[in-house]
Parts: C-alpha cells; sequence; structure tokens
C-alpha cells in the first residue's frame, strides 16, 4: 500500500505538481479518483480529511496526515522529504516560485474559468504571460543558472524549484504549441532546464503516464476549449 493518497482530477493541471515531487522523490502514491473526490467535497467541513474546498488534498498514511492547497502540499514535501535547499533565502525563492507557478495557472484558467477566452482577450495577456515567463529567466540568471544547474542550486540534482517550473512549462508546452513557442523565445535557459528536469526517468515516465491516462487534456472543461479554440486559430 502506497504511503500517499492524492485526490486530484483526471487531468494534470493542479495536481501534477504534487505528482512531480512525488515522481522525483522516489515515491508511490494511489489515486483517489473523481468520484471519490466529489464525495469529500460534499461532506461537511468536520468530516473531511482537512477543511478544503477542492483538490489537490494529499494524504500521508504513514504520518496520519491530510493538507490540502498545492503549495501547501509542496512545501510539505519537500520539508518532509528532505528536498528543499538549506538556507532560509533559497527555501523562501523556492516556494516564492512555487506559488508564481500557481498564479500563472490561475491566469491561464481564467482564474477558473469565471470568464473564457477570447482571442481579444489571449492577446492582451500574451505580454504578460512573458512577463510571467521572464520571472524564471530573471531568477535563473541572479542565481546561475548554468546548462547543467538548476534555479537555486548546483549540481545535476534538480531541486523543488527546477521540478515545478519544469512542470509548469513541459505540461503547458506539451499541449499547446504556440505556449511552446513563447517560453523558448520569452525564457530560452527555462525552456532549456525543462528538457533537462523532464528528460530525467522519473519525470519522463511521469509525462508519459500522464498522455496515456489523460490524453490531450490539460485543465479539462469549458475553458480548455475556448483556451484551444483561440491558441489554435
Amino acid at each position: 500500500m502506497s504511503d500517499y493518497v492524492l485526490y486530484y482530477w483526471s487531468a494534470p493541471f493542479r495536481g501534477q505538481f504534487v505528482r512531480a515531487v512525488l515522481a522525483h522523490a522516489g515515491k508511490s502514491w494511489t489515486e483517489g479518483g473523481d468520484a471519490e473526490i466529489a464525495r469529500l467535497m460534499s461532506l461537511p467541513v468536520e468530516e473531511t480529511p482537512v477543511p478544503f474546498m477542492g483538490p489537490p488534498l494529499l494524504v500521508d498514511r504513514k504520518a496520519d496526515f491530510a493538507v490540502a492547497q498545492m503549495p501547501a502540499i509542496i512545501l510539505y514535501l519537500g520539508e518532509t522529504l528532505e528536498l528543499l535547499p538549506a538556507t532560509p533565502a533559497a527555501r523562501a525563492l523556492t516556494m516564492k516560485m512555487v506559488n508564481d507557478a500557481n498564479d500563472v495557472i490561475d491566469e491561464i484558467t481564467l482564474n477558473g474559468g469565471q470568464l473564457m477566452w477570447t482571442p481579444e482577450r489571449w492577446r492582451d495577456f500574451v505580454p504578460r504571460l512573458k512577463k510571467w515567463m521572464s520571472f524564471w529567466e530573471e531568477t535563473g540568471r541572479r542565481h546561475g543558472l548554468k546548462p547543467k544547474s538548476g534555479f537555486l542550486l548546483d549540481g545535476d540534482a534538480p531541486g523543488v524549484a527546477d521540478v515545478v517550473a519544469a512542470t509548469l512549462w513541459s505540461t503547458l508546452a506539451d499541449r499547446f504549441d504556440a505556449i511552446e513557442k513563447l517560453l523558448e523565445e520569452a525564457a530560452p535557459m527555462t525552456a532549456a532546464l525543462t528538457r533537462r528536469v523532464y528528460a530525467l526517468k522519473p519525470l519522463a515516465d511521469l509525462a508519459a503516464r500522464a498522455r496515456r491516462d489523460y490524453g490531450d487534456t490539460y485543465c479539462g472543461g469549458q475553458i480548455e476549449a475556448s483556451l484551444r479554440k483561440v491558441l489554435d486559430a
């Protein structure tokens, strides 16, 4: 039996960051499944593993601990699996980059589909998306991102910041050619790091599993349909 149960919908999107950190750490997990997620969400708050509005939700069976919200889950895994850098500054920057990734996917989905993408909205968003991409590029420039190093640590072994960044951009680039092209133009070092990290076997296997299990799906629903419509135009 796996030590972890991850409750996230049958899609990559926000849950893929948690899957990636677990895979990078060599940990196995069980997927809770869509039906069980819906059941948990319907329960009174006092009956849930942890108060939460929606997935991702991670249960650490061995520790008898549950936590929701993607950045909080990544922090918990980073701490308990000893994946975070040693200094307070590097740890803070790591979590800043995790939260940046969370913000990017909120903006890519217009805050969970509160609006739908139109050609005009996407055109106006492209400069902002390029600015988001430049955050990773500038962080890398300031912290010595080199051909075989990550954002905050020297050496070949990626840290949490690298895994989260690579998951953000590889998942988008793999499903949307236009975003891949933007990334190559706006943040070539980040694009190169993304390729290096996802060439590692645990993450390459995870990407293949996501493709097998979810196909082209990114976040699903009408918001993904509207995104594909403007990007394919």
